[in-house]
């Protein structure tokens, strides 16, 4: 299978890195933003060709599908891009910044009959697949998810610390994990909700701290926390409060409420997200199924972030 990634920062490498323990995969083609950074990606990974301009990577006949990892402003128009083309997509989370380009992209899906999944990760992570097996066997009641998503980006830089070209957003790429996330575990629309946000960030044009929770019909409660201005250890934490006890979430590790890391053996072919989603892209092409975070499935976490989007406003 012939794959394209498009993006060459900080997650276009982790999708790269991921792809490479797969097999029966090969990355032929890259397409980035800057010249001479999509060229140094393209060599550290042994990708034969790389381009700035997709329509170029999407002309190939032998292409199979398409990993979008670019800025989040354009996920939506590249998404749409590669749709039309006839070819599969994954592209990163949020799959747009509007529930107007989301509720498009859906029914080009329709459309198409392309495979096409949202870059969703939480639910492929082996610490949150776990948590959602259980819950599937009746063995545990969420009564409220406590999560903190925390960063400390005054300036405009990306995960890996280098300058960014795009600014990010609280809501609807950091929280959107969350939203998704909480709506999936308890298989229920969220239904009663809030969300507050700190000041304006006077350079970014972005509230930098923001609070929001919800409330799904079984009486189930999440409470978000998300900052830009948090000093310490970065990135997403949950806490997972159950009739039948309490487990802590780190990306791909789970400990109790006690702190005892959760052996996860046998949960995932893997250990790392982002290639067990890679690998469910991958399934899907192959079967023709549609996938877990298909972009229908996803739509949900977008409504619910547009309404959030209006308490804001």
């Amino acid at each position: 299978m012939n794959l394209c990634v498009v993006g060459e920062g900080a997650f276009g490498n982790k999708h790269l890195e991921a792809l490479s323990a797969i097999e029966n995969v090969k990355v032929t083609w890259l397409v980035g933003g800057v010249e001479s950074a999509t060229e140094a990606v393209a060599s550290q990974f042994n990708v034969p060709f790389w381009t700035c301009d997709l329509a170029e990577a999407l002309a190939q006949d032998n292409l199979d599908g398409v990993i979008i990892a670019s800025p989040t402003p354009i996920h939506a128009h590249q998404a749409k891009q590669v749709m039309l083309s006839g070819k599969h997509v994954l592209v990163e989370i949020p799959m747009a910044d509007n529930l107007t380009d989301a509720l498009e992209l859906v029914e080009i899906q329709k459309q198409t009959g392309v495979v096409a999944m949202a870059g969703h990760v939480r639910r492929f992570n082996p610490s949150h697949q776990w948590i959602h097996n259980k819950i599937n066997r009746g063995e545990l009641t969420i009564q409220q998810m406590d999560v903190q998503t925390y960063f400390f980006r005054r300036t405009n830089t990306n995960a890996k610390g280098e300058p960014r070209s795009w600014t990010d957003h609280l809501l609807w790429h950091h929280a959107c994990h969350t939203v998704d996330l909480f709506q999936y575990q308890t298989n229920e629309r969220v239904n009663n909700y809030y969300a507050l946000q700190g000041p304006i960030h006077p350079e970014l044009g972005i509230a930098m701290d923001m609070s929001i929770g919800m409330k799904v019909p079984s009486g189930a409660l999440c409470t978000l926390s998300l900052s830009f201005n948090n000093e310490g250890p970065f990135g997403t934490f949950f806490r997972y409060i159950c009739e039948e006890g309490t487990y802590i979430a780190r990306y791909d590790d789970l400990f109790d409420g006690n702190e005892n890391a959760v052996d996860l053996t046998g949960t995932a072919v893997s250990n790392n997200g982002i290639e067990l989603i890679d690998r469910e892209f991958i399934r899907a092409i192959q079967t023709g199924e549609e996938p877990n975070a298909s972009l229908a499935s996803c739509l949900p976490a977008m409504q619910t972030l547009d309404k959030l989007a209006q308490c804001l406003a």
